[in-house]
């Protein structure tokens, strides 16, 4: 029997465009799954599960396999999860346009050099081979580029030190013109995005890491017509710059996630002039304490991070690990909290970070949603415990 408000297999295939084995294939692969079963078997889906079926059927298109649109799908009945959804896949469409126009520059010019030639250019057909390749690493980079979004998001728009972290940085960096300037992995771009208005004219910046897609979403944001800015994928254990080229170089609460923080020290001092500054920055121990604590209270199984990165570079112990490569380390603290309302950054925060906490709340939104607006509704504080690092070679 029927159900009010409910579309059996083959009125829901025939809303969505496909064919009900898609259906019942998208439900044996655990991607999407009727919302009731009646007591014959019978399958029968919901308005919410054509929404869902969308999403699915815009990511296959874009070239994701099943196993990434699993992992990638979440409920989008909230309001706000479907906005970031959809604004997540706008970008991985810029992203894949730009490929594909590569793609098409390449193809264009191998069958150029055929017929000029009467032979096949081999290094032309490697560069197709490694631009048609380019869609393994878009899902990294698109996930890596939105989640520190939504982590700089909750520090701007919530924090109680109205000045930002950002344009404190760039207080603290004395930037004048005729500097060389090096930011090693400059994620989103933030600290230039937001002193665009007091750079002066006559700079260089060049916006590095390790990231192909954070650079397409600087360069998209910036503007490729500012030539002040260049952009270049770069380790930065292994910067390919000559030495003492920079005058000032930054790295944005980076070094704890290198694998080899002495030898990226010792590469960001080789290409810093003698005279040049240092400026990096790291948290404390009791930086964001109560997101943790929050999540703990509803699953105490979720980790926010495999491991607390103020260990491996902190404020507590950077300085030591400084001081071996630079002569004059000076530690300066900003002075800030959070202070919020609302549930959704706050979610958004959480489900950005390093840990395991996808496994436990995404089939869980709804409740975890609850929780949290629960816990915001009369105002909940941050703590947050960070600074810089002003380091100098002489």
């Amino acid at each position: 029997m029927k159900k009010d408000g409910y579309y059996s297999s083959g009125q829901f295939a025939r809303l969505a465009g496909v064919s009900v084995r898609t259906i019942r294939y998208y439900d044996k692969q655990n991607i999407l799954k009727p919302s009731y079963v009646n007591e014959n078997g019978a399958r029968f889906y919901t308005d919410h599960d054509l929404a869902r079926l969308q999403q699915i059927l815009l990511l296959k298109y874009l070239g994701f396999s099943l196993d990434d649109i699993r992992e990638m799908t979440v409920d989008t009945a909230d309001y706000h999860m479907m906005k970031n959804s959809l604004e997540q896949q706008h970008k991985l469409i810029q992203d894949r346009i730009e490929q594909m126009q590569l793609v098409e520059t390449a193809i264009r010019d191998t069958a150029d050099a055929i017929e000029k030639d009467h032979e096949l250019d081999w290094s032309q057909m490697l560069r197709l081979i490694h631009l048609t390749g380019m869609e393994t690493s878009l899902k990294r980079q698109y996930q890596d580029s939105t989640n520190i979004t939504a982590r700089i998001n909750l520090h701007q728009k919530y924090s109680v030190n109205k000045q930002g972290w950002f344009p404190w940085i760039y207080e603290q960096a004395d930037i004048r013109p005729g500097m060389h300037i090096l930011e090693v992995g400059c994620g989103n771009g933030a600290l230039w995005t937001e002193n665009l208005a007091q750079l002066p004219e006559q700079i260089s910046i060049l916006l590095s890491d390790i990231s192909e897609g954070m650079l397409r979403d600087v360069r998209r944001t910036i503007g490729a017509e500012d030539s002040r800015f260049s952009y270049r994928t770069i380790d930065c254990a292994n910067i390919p710059c000559e030495d003492h080229s920079f005058d000032l170089i930054f790295a944005n609460h980076v070094l704890f996630y290198c694998d080899d923080i002495p030898q990226v020290c010792s590469e960001i001092r080789r290409v810093l002039k003698k005279d040049g500054c240092f400026i990096c920055s790291t948290y404390g121990s009791r930086h964001m304490k109560e997101i943790s604590k929050l999540v703990q209270d509803f699953d105490p199984h979720i980790q926010l991070a495999a491991d607390n990165l103020y260990d491996r570079f902190g404020l507590e112990n950077g300085a030591s690990i400084l001081q071996p490569h630079f002569r004059q380390v000076t530690l300066s603290r900003y002075v800030d909290s959070i202070y919020l309302k609302e549930p959704e950054p706050l979610i958004d925060y959480i489900l950005s970070c390093h840990g395991n906490q996808n496994q436990y709340l995404l089939n869980r939104y709804k409740d975890f949603r609850h929780f949290v607006q629960k816990a915001t509704k009369d105002g909940f504080t941050i703590t947050k415990d960070a600074g810089i690092f002003l380091c100098r070679p002489s």
